[in-house]
């Protein structure tokens, strides 16, 4: 009997000399392969492009998926339609994001967000003004890039972006407070990383409370050729345990070398002889980083995450017991970013 999964590997693109679509250019089993795709994910240069070149890049991916692209249409003209639907659009629904939700907006957002956080952190009005607006930006972010199969109230939405605000101006403004009546620790840079720690704190919240759905409900889980088995809590765990990590080792770079950077040209009288340098210098310093660490980041565990079998709840595996033949060892979800 030939099951479901043979016919589809035997219809594979690879099998047909076609370019597989559903799946990233790269390998996606390797860290340099997911490196590689999430540089293109997260290319600023994508962000410049418009509705009408985006909708033309997804008509083409549409098209050539259905074996219905232009007579003409090479190899690389495929993939650079497909490196701008990434970009742009939602892995599972197709759906056009958000202009600020978007990977692409990632390194130009972070930049200004982080780089002014990095300047204006001293006074309380400031530091409470630029965390509020960063985790406005993450909340955006994280709902943005969210599993598809979850739904969110915009009763949770307010409380995670409450909380995730509250938890960093908390954090930023106690270590000011506790610096400022230091005389040692006020006049070293350990002031500057002060919104590094508020940004990892908010993180830990913001991120469970935005996929709080998913917690409470699971995410599906799919086996490798795609059937969907159900939703699992479990997966959610996993999904949001991997996500955490990534975005605060995503900041860790940024946050942790400018405020280096800019106090060895403090140390050299570049700041006092010259004080509009400041912001400028922290914009780029913050920009080269992020441009290497989002999507370095991002790339640590696979978008497409997988969990064994006897991870899965006992409904669960039974379900895939009786329904997948043969027994897979572990089954697939989407992580979110």
């Amino acid at each position: 009997r030939v099951t479901e999964g043979a016919v589809s590997r035997a219809l594979s693109p690879e099998m047909s000399g076609r370019l597989d679509l559903t799946q990233p250019r790269y390998d996606q089993t390797t860290y340099i392969g997911r490196a590689k795709h999430m540089f293109e994910v997260t290319d600023p240069r994508t962000i410049m492009a418009g509705d009408k070149e985006l909708d033309a890049a997804k008509d083409l991916v549409v098209a050539y998926k259905e074996g219905k692209e232009p007579k003409g249409t090479t190899d690389e003209q495929v993939w650079a339609a497909k490196k701008l639907y990434d970009s742009a659009f939602h892995p599972q629904t197709g759906e056009k994001n958000f202009f600020l939700g978007r990977m692409s907006c990632q390194v130009p957002g972070n930049m200004l967000i982080t780089g002014c956080m990095m300047t204006f952190y001293k006074s309380t009005p400031q530091l409470i003004f630029w965390n509020f607006v960063n985790q406005s930006f993450n909340a955006v972010v994280n709902y943005t890039n969210r599993n598809a199969s979850s739904n969110i109230s915009n009763e949770m939405l307010a409380t995670a972006f409450a909380s995730a605000t509250t938890a960093s101006v908390a954090v930023a403004a106690g270590l000011n407070r506790y610096i400022q009546k230091s005389p040692t620790l006020s006049k070293g840079i350990i002031g500057r990383f002060v919104p590094l720690l508020a940004v990892g704190a908010a993180n830990c919240i913001n991120i469970p409370l935005m996929r709080q759905v998913e917690l409470k409900e699971g995410i599906t889980v799919s086996t490798d050729d795609g059937q969907e088995i159900g939703k699992s809590k479990a997966a959610a765990v996993s999904a949001v345990a991997q996500v955490i990590p990534s975005r605060i080792l995503m900041a860790l770079p940024s946050m942790g070398l400018t405020p280096l950077v800019m106090a060895a040209l403090e140390a050299r009288g570049l700041i006092a002889a010259m004080p509009w340098i400041n912001l400028p210098a922290t914009l780029a310093v913050t920009g080269v980083s992020l441009v290497v660490s989002t999507p370095a980041c991002c790339a640590i565990f696979p978008q497409r995450a997988a969990i064994g079998l006897g991870s899965l709840e006992p409904e669960l595996r039974e379900k895939v017991e009786k329904l997948v033949k043969p027994l897979p060892s572990q089954l697939y979800f989407n992580k979110g970013l």
